[in-house]
């Protein structure tokens, strides 16, 4: 369970976190939430798959990591790609909502959140939170980078999937691969946006899509499907060296 804090530069003055990615620091999860607001920039590295979220079964967007559950390939002495997801970025930081009175109304507003009980967390070891002077260190100023691209993402995800169902462009995608070695891995569970009906797309539909930014978008996730054969040279490169040590 997280102990999460609300941030702030008394409480953390001396609080460093951790931010290298290895073994002991590895984020060991085959996929990582993705939204819209960094697509752009993800779908250079990774695969960008929906899946139906378990408890609401509502449709979310995520980068695969792995091709098992708990493995993540992009880790080898650091993260193996030019883009970093948020959701990974942001370390052991959250946004919580506080409620306050505005106007004589009664608002959630965001605030940041620190788990105090992740192995990132110490006072000896890592990036400082905060500097001397008690203002936000270059790094807490990553962390809010990422918290807003979460936060945005989140809103205009709703959007995307709203749009996406209503133009009838989301299908299941069965991912059977073969490894060098002769294993064979079948993930299930999976959709994509089916790209026939995308370049059909006209009239209305097409303006709509376009207009909001999300034409983009789509076909940033149908371009970043190629990357799922990186993920596969990963996968086998990652045997051929523990076979020959």
């Amino acid at each position: 369970m997280a102990n999460h804090d609300i941030l702030d530069n008394k409480n953390h003055k001396d609080i460093k976190v951790i931010t290298h990615f290895n073994d002991e620091f590895s984020e060991n999860t085959n996929s990582a939430l993705i939204f819209p607001t960094e697509m752009k920039a993800a779908q250079r590295d990774y695969p960008i798959l929906f899946i139906k979220n378990p408890d609401t079964g509502q449709f979310q967007s995520v980068v695969l990591l792995g091709l098992v559950a708990g493995e993540n390939l992009y880790i080898n002495n650091g993260w193996q790609a030019s883009y970093i997801p948020a959701m990974m970025n942001k370390g052991p930081f959250t946004i919580c909502y506080e409620e306050k009175e505005q106007n004589g109304e009664k608002v959630k507003q965001p605030i940041v959140a620190i788990d105090m009980d992740s192995p990132r967390v110490n006072k000896e070891n890592g990036e400082p939170i905060f500097l001397a002077d008690g203002q936000a260190s270059p790094y807490l100023q990553q962390v809010n980078q990422s918290l807003k691209t979460l936060h945005d993402g989140s809103q205009l995800s709703q959007q995307m999937f709203k749009s996406f169902l209503k133009h009838d462009l989301i299908e299941p995608l069965a991912l059977k691969i073969e490894l060098n070695n002769g294993e064979k891995i079948s993930l299930q569970g999976n959709y994509t946006l089916n790209e026939e009906k995308l370049a059909q797309l006209s009239g209305d539909a097409l303006t709509e899509l376009n207009s909001s930014g999300l034409l983009r978008v789509a076909y940033f996730i149908t371009a970043s499907l190629d990357n799922i054969q990186r993920l596969v040279d990963f996968k086998n490169n990652q045997q051929s060296t523990s076979n020959n040590q």
